[in-house]
């Protein structure tokens, strides 16, 4: 159908793991353009294409339509080894990356930022938040405070001394934290062959972006992680260090208010998250191992486990208010077929009292019990290989149908399988 939606956002609603990575995949072929707008290596997206499995870190799930601008946006946190790594293996699987563009604005995670992280973790034990180390946490802390490097720092005629300086400070931060300092003689050559790679696909964004919007291309944009881990609207401090939310693709890209029309939500079937934190719905019997065993619920970076627990209706209603979105996509609805029956969480019990909002207070949090409505399963139906809405099994269609009325969205694509030709398309909307 014909759609005038210009600028998509394409948002994770829960802790992430969602599937984000398939759908921003598949609405990427339908797009001119795909703009990554924050996080860094630390989340992961698994995309299948052309029978082959990736998991890209950084860079835009689009990358592999070679007719499509990717652009890795001035809110990312970038590191440059760890790009230079991601780059080489798509170009290794046969990728040119000639279509990869990378923000001069975009600030740097640098080795310090990566061995501070982790210092940290290790040293404020009574605020244990379960960090990837990757530097993420520090990068951002560089940024807020005006003291971070930038991909056009990176660029400079003098970048050795740059680094030489910043690292000389950081390395007294790192051995007050009891770690060993960084040594910039085994590490400055790393960093000057990452940039012989990364320099070429380097611009300055905005305008650039500006001019594509002048010629009216379609552009998708794309964040990391979900929306219970934005730095303000998340379980705060068990969060990430970035604008996760919708209003992140902004400010995360320079490409004005006016011209993302959209968001689509990426919804879980269930609910996982990895790391501490709150979990209203979480639970622990050998329903939820089968969930993880099934769907392979394990971290693509960091291989933990993740703690699985039934769809959270008023979570996802606090979401759905946070991004704005009208349109949602149902991922590893297939799973649910491992289950007797399907409990979703429609109301908070706290302190004697129901309540239909999520509160803000992480102490609130941990002492709210779900409220469940339990609907008939689709247990022992394979729904793996339907290909239409209308071949779903009744109990599978009204599971569907009790989530847009509750949260008042159209669910318009469902996937039920992990490949791409596992997707069935209610509505096209992009």
């Amino acid at each position: 159908m014909e759609n005038s939606i210009k600028g998509l956002v394409v948002v994770g609603s829960q802790w992430g793991d969602e599937g984000k990575g398939k759908i921003a995949n598949y609405l990427a072929s339908k797009a001119d353009v795909i703009v990554r707008y924050q996080g860094g290596d630390n989340a992961g997206h698994t995309v299948k294409f052309n029978g082959n499995e990736y998991h890209l870190r950084s860079i835009p799930s689009g990358i592999f339509y070679e007719d499509k601008i990717n652009i890795m946006g001035n809110g990312m946190v970038i590191n440059p080894l760890s790009l230079a790594k991601e780059m080489n293996e798509l170009i290794e699987a046969g990728y040119s990356l000639d279509n990869l563009v990378i923000s001069s604005r975009a600030t740097l995670d640098m080795s310090y930022d990566i061995e501070l992280d982790g210092l940290k973790e290790s040293k404020l034990k009574d605020k244990f938040i379960g960090t990837t180390k990757k530097g993420i946490g520090p990068s951002y802390t560089d940024k807020a405070e005006r003291s971070s490097l930038r991909m056009c720092d990176f660029l400079e005629d003098d970048f050795e001394q740059i680094y030489k300086d910043k690292l000389e400070e950081k390395n007294a931060l790192i051995e007050f934290y009891g770690g060993t300092k960084i040594s910039y003689v085994n590490t400055i050559n790393d960093y000057l062959k990452a940039r012989e790679l990364i320099a070429p696909h380097v611009k300055e964004t905005v305008s650039f972006i500006h001019n594509l919007r002048e010629e009216n291309k379609k552009i998708l944009f794309e964040g990391a992680q979900g929306t219970m881990l934005d730095i303000d609207f998340g379980t705060f401090p068990y969060v990430t260090s970035s604008s996760v939310n919708a209003g992140g693709a902004i400010s995360g890209s320079g490409i004005g208010l006016g011209y993302v029309s959209d968001c689509i939500g990426i919804i879980k079937a269930y609910t996982t998250r990895v790391g501490e934190g709150p979990f209203v719905t979480e639970f622990f019997d050998e329903k939820a191992s089968l969930i993880r065993e099934v769907a392979h619920e394990y971290g693509v970076n960091t291989h933990r486990p993740r703690r699985i627990g039934w769809l959270d209706l008023v979570q996802l209603k606090y979401s759905q208010s946070v991004n704005g979105f009208k349109y949602g996509a149902l991922m590893l609805l297939d799973v649910l077929s491992v289950v007797e029956e399907i409990n979703v969480c429609i109301a908070y019990e706290l302190d004697g009292k129901t309540i239909d909002y999520l509160p803000t207070s992480l102490k609130e949090q941990y002492r709210a019990k779900p409220i469940y409505k339990t609907l008939k399963s689709f247990k022992g139906v394979d729904i793996s290989s339907l290909k239409t809405y209308e071949d779903l099994p009744k109990e599978a269609k009204e599971y569907i149908s009790f989530i847009e009325n509750y949260l008042k969205i159209k669910i318009v694509i469902i996937s039920v399988g992990p490949a791409k030709e596992q997707t069935i398309i209610r509505e096209e909307i992009f």
